[in-house]
Order: structure tokens, then C-alpha cells, then sequence
């Protein structure tokens, strides 16, 4: 989905401005979300897990988390470098996979092995437009 124009105002859902018109209907190019609808505020949020990848220093805290803006703000780090969708299943396959890294609990030296695997997460974008396509997803249901 490649943005061609811009929103009247911003999405309702994430915030951003980007525009694709697609099926008749302009829609957010960062979520999907169409342009116009508004989420029931009646209805809770679907649940979302995440895998989060944050930087602090040369070391890196692989953790989850469904209230992802909640516990990145609880905690100190320098920058969030991913998001992976999943709970703490993933998680803790992410923990085994990069084991011989682990510094101590959650934390993992940032080895050229994580480096990779947080790129290829990378090139799907920034990690909070990808949390807002997975949240607008799954009201879309």
C-alpha cells in the first residue's frame, strides 16, 4: 500500500495522515484503517501481544508485553528497535534462540545474531505502525 495522498484529518486509530484510496474508500496508509470510522468505544481493544525488542547501551531487552506503550514507558531504555508479533511463547523461544547471549534475566548482549533477526524484523517498518496494522486488523476482524 503506497501513500498517494493525504487524510483530511488524522486516522482515527493511529494517528498518521498518509492516505491510499483503496475500494472506494480512503484508508490510512501506516494501519488500514478506513478513513472516516471511528473504533466502538463501548467494545475493549482486541488483544494484541507483542514481542519488544528495546536498545539500552550494547545490550538489548527482549520482553512482551499486550500493553505495549504501558510497559515500554516503565522501563529504561535508548530506543525500541522491533516488534514481533506474538506472547510469551515467542518470547521465550526468542530467549532459547539467543541463550549463549543472555546477560542476566531478560537482557542479551546485542551479538551480530540479534543484530540480524531485529533487521529482518526491521523491514517491515516502524514498530508502532506495525502494532497500529495488527490492532486495525483485528477490528477489522
Amino acid at each position: 500500500m503506497a501513500p498517494t495522498a493525504l487524510l483530511p484529518g488524522p486516522c482515527a486509530l493511529c494517528g498518521g495522515l498518509p492516505a491510499v484510496r483503496t475500494a472506494g474508500a480512503w484508508h490510512c496508509a501506516l494501519c488500514g484503517w478506513r478513513y472516516g470510522d471511528s473504533p466502538d468505544p463501548d467494545l475493549p481493544f482486541p488483544r494484541i501481544d507483542v514481542v519488544y525488542y528495546l536498545r539500552y547501551d550494547n545490550r538489548v531487552k527482549i520482553g512482551t508485553s499486550r500493553q505495549p506503550r504501558r510497559r515500554l514507558a516503565s522501563i529504561r531504555h535508548d530506543e525500541l528497535l522491533a516488534f514481533e508479533h506474538g506472547d510469551r511463547v515467542r518470547e521465550q523461544q526468542r530467549h532459547r534462540q539467543f541463550a549463549s547471549a543472555r546477560e542476566g534475566g531478560e537482557w542479551f548482549t546485542l551479538t551480530p545474531e540479534i543484530r540480524a533477526h531485529i533487521a529482518a524484523l526491521q523491514r517491515h517498518g516502524d514498530p508502532w505502525h506495525q502494532y497500529a496494522r495488527w490492532l486495525s486488523a483485528a477490528l477489522r476482524g
